[in-house]
């Protein structure tokens, strides 16, 4: 079994299991490999090592002593502090394994509140406008409700006094994952 590193066109970066190279390579080529947080086949490996455990972690540093300068004082003279935002790259070959856990874990989250959404609400689907506009004018009963409508149409429900808000949704959460 082979773990890959895999990343689409869109950066969303996931696991994928197979039985072989081969395997993962035919997969790739006949499309049936897609991002699982918005379904694109453009996917790329990445570079990955097996994690070796060769033995305990270095101790921590510990903090500075009080005649140390201070954090603040260091902003600006070329050293970052904790407090100094970093510009951070958008690669993630240089991302480290417990970032790259963060960052899984954050997608994973996303994911689940999607799927709770889409378990809550009734799919109105193009028709969205119209049904909220009935709610809102109390032509019909109120519910939770999802579908698509364009960007002009969104912001003339928001000027009528209509809370709207957008939910990007991945095809692949109308299939089952695996």
């Amino acid at each position: 079994m082979k773990v890959l590193d895999l990343k689409c066109a869109h950066q969303h970066v996931f696991e994928g299991w197979f039985a072989s190279e081969d395997d993962f390579q035919s997969q790739l080529a006949r499309g049936l490999v897609a991002c699982p947080m918005c379904a694109d086949i453009s996917i790329s490996k990445q570079l990955s090592a097996p994690r070796l455990n060769l033995g305990a972690p270095p101790p921590l540093k510990t903090p500075p002593s009080p005649s140390a300068p201070s954090a603040s004082a260091a902003v600006g003279q070329g050293t970052p502090s904790s407090t100094e935002l970093v510009p951070v790259q958008a690669s993630t070959a240089d991302v480290s394994p417990e970032d790259r856990q963060a960052l899984q874990a954050m997608q994973g989250d996303w994911l689940k509140m999607v799927r709770q959404v889409m378990a809550n609400t009734e799919d109105v689907g193009s028709h969205f406008a119209e049904v909220a506009r009935q709610m809102h004018y109390g032509e019909t009963d109120e519910r939770s409700i999802r579908g698509q409508t364009s960007r002009e149409e969104a912001v003339a429900l928001l000027e009528e006094g209509i809370s709207v808000m957008p939910l990007p949704m991945p095809a692949s959460l109308k299939e089952t994952l695996q």
